[in-house]
């Protein structure tokens, strides 16, 4: 992906672990301008 067409933000693959606890497990994202993402658990948090 050149610099020019590259989006704001972009998430690959992201695997967040607390010890044996997987918290997030390979999600892919891309936020392109003038998007707003939230990111919710199932706790509303």
């Amino acid at each position: 992906m050149s610099d020019k067409t590259a989006p704001p933000l972009l998430v690959q693959s992201l695997t967040v672990k607390y010890g044996s606890f997987t918290a997030v497990d390979n999600i892919s994202f891309i936020v392109n301008p003038g998007e707003i993402y939230g990111l919710l658990g199932p706790n509303g948090a």
